[in-house]
């Protein structure tokens, strides 16, 4: 059978040196394969000096990449080949002071942050557990108070344990020295060290209107707490009154608004420079971190419980002990039934722009679930502008899609079958549609905001009678 260049094999016509760099990549990737005597077609034409490489190769392998190769002479169609097989290192392999990979049928040498990711994946170290240059001075005692009082009993530490002694109890000293996560969790101001560890929130109109934001730093503790006060900030509370009783309710549901805001900060990539970004818009809010799903986790598999693959480990401990992740691995299930619980649609979680974001929809009517509902841009074009003025005409959804009457006509009933649009009046010119059972959206708690009106009242609350 045919072979062919690719990520795990190699042709060369003669041996030199500098194809050390390849071998080096194959021990730094999933093995591999270099075959020498062959075109690039994989044809083969043989090697001259076969005896003299099969007793030099192992040993200029060994000295300069360290690693034990299996070398063996084939021949085939008369010509003679040599096969150089590389196992995948368990440690990282340099040559000449340089490392590289395979990408594809390529070798490419790998610098800067990229170099620091991959040695820390082949080490099997995480970020966190990296030691700073923050000295112990610099802890904030206030967090670490209120940490061991969230904590508890989950952990063998109490108030009266010296600073030291916590965080020697939770590995976040090495050597006497602070990690990033000590740096990030409990010091007064982690962006002295930590640059970009901040987060960047603000409500929008649109994509590119922005009405506020802000940027919000220090600890993660106190980090957390911004978000979600900035957040309660910017979205609508709701009450209705039973037995002469107010009860709140928001219209996300806040322990899935903090839940979001603490998977960012546990889980993105503190090499990249990038910033947390969160948007409110009118019907839903944008959480997106740096740093993609780990290896071996996708999308859909975040929707039932699953392994735990942490990319800072350290973080997710005392997020644990202090009561704000429930268990390892539930998060984002933990995220999707408290929004179903409160009437809400399933949450959208997406890998996109070299990230990782949760959206949480205040209502059904977004274009991406009815899309999936089946409808047509221009009926989804309906849905949006019922959504923004309250109700539409068949002369105005002629206008907005471009068709005549008998299109919109069968367009608009369609809506109705599908439990979009209630139809209001009987005929003529007073006919109008609205979102069915809602004049304001899909929000509230399941059974009990759904169909009814709600008003503001004089101080921006929202009111259900």
């Amino acid at each position: 059978m045919k072979e062919y260049e690719s990520h795990s094999v190699e042709f060369k016509r003669t041996w030199k040196d500098e194809y050390l760099k390849t071998i080096c990549a194959f021990a730094n990737s999933d093995g591999g394969m270099m075959i020498i005597g062959v075109d690039n077609n994989g044809n083969p034409v043989g090697i001259k000096n076969v005896e003299k490489l099969l007793e030099e190769l192992p040993n200029k392998i060994r000295n300069k990449l360290t690693i034990t190769p299996s070398i063996y002479l084939e021949k085939i169609n008369g010509h003679r080949i040599i096969k150089i097989e590389i196992s995948p290192s368990a440690i990282p392999v340099s040559y000449n002071g340089r490392f590289y990979v395979r990408s594809g049928s390529t070798t490419q040498e790998i610098r800067g942050i990229e170099l620091l990711r991959f040695i820390m994946k082949k080490q099997g170290i995480s970020w966190d557990t990296m030691v700073s240059d923050a000295d112990i001075s610099e802890i904030d005692m206030e967090t670490v108070d209120k940490f061991t009082g969230m904590a508890g009993e989950n952990i063998s530490i109490s108030k009266n344990d010296s600073v030291e002694k916590i965080l020697e109890n939770l590995e976040l000293i090495r050597d006497g020295k602070l990690t990033n996560a000590a740096v990030l969790l409990f010091t007064r101001n982690p962006q002295k060290y930590i640059p970009n560890s901040v987060v960047k929130i603000g409500r929008f109109k649109t994509p590119t209107q922005i009405i506020d934001s802000i940027e919000i730093g220090g600890n993660l503790f106190k980090q957390v707490d911004e978000m979600v006060k900035y957040i309660k900030k910017n979205i609508n509370v709701l009450y209705k009154i039973e037995d002469l009783r107010r009860t709140d309710v928001w219209e996300y549901p806040i322990p899935a608004i903090r839940e979001a805001c603490v998977n960012a900060l546990i889980h993105r990539d503190y090499l990249d420079s990038t910033d947390i970004q969160i948007k409110i818009y009118d019907d839903h809010i944008w959480f997106w971190n740096p740093g993609k799903l780990p290896e071996g986790l996708n999308v859909e598999m975040l929707k039932r419980e699953h392994p735990s693959k942490l990319r800072n480990r350290l973080l997710a401990m005392v997020f644990y002990y202090a009561g704000w992740i429930e268990k390892w691995g539930t998060g984002t299930v933990r995220i999707i039934s408290l929004c179903k619980n409160h009437g809400l649609p399933e949450p959208e979680f997406k890998e996109e722009f070299d990230g990782f974001s949760v959206i949480l929809w205040k209502d059904i009517y977004n274009e991406q679930y009815l899309k999936e509902m089946g409808l047509m841009e221009r009926q989804i074009k309906a849905v949006m502008y019922v959504k923004e003025n309250g109700s539409i005409t068949n002369s105005e959804y002629q206008r907005i899609a471009g068709v005549k009457k008998r299109q919109a006509t069968e367009d608009l009933r369609s809506l109705e079958d599908l439990g979009i649009l209630e139809r209001v009046g009987r005929t003529g010119k007073g006919v109008y549609y609205t979102l069915k059972g809602k004049q304001w959206g899909n929000r509230g708690i399941k059974g009990e905001l759904k169909g009814q009106n709600i008003d503001g009242d004089a101080h921006g609350s929202k009111k259900i009678h």
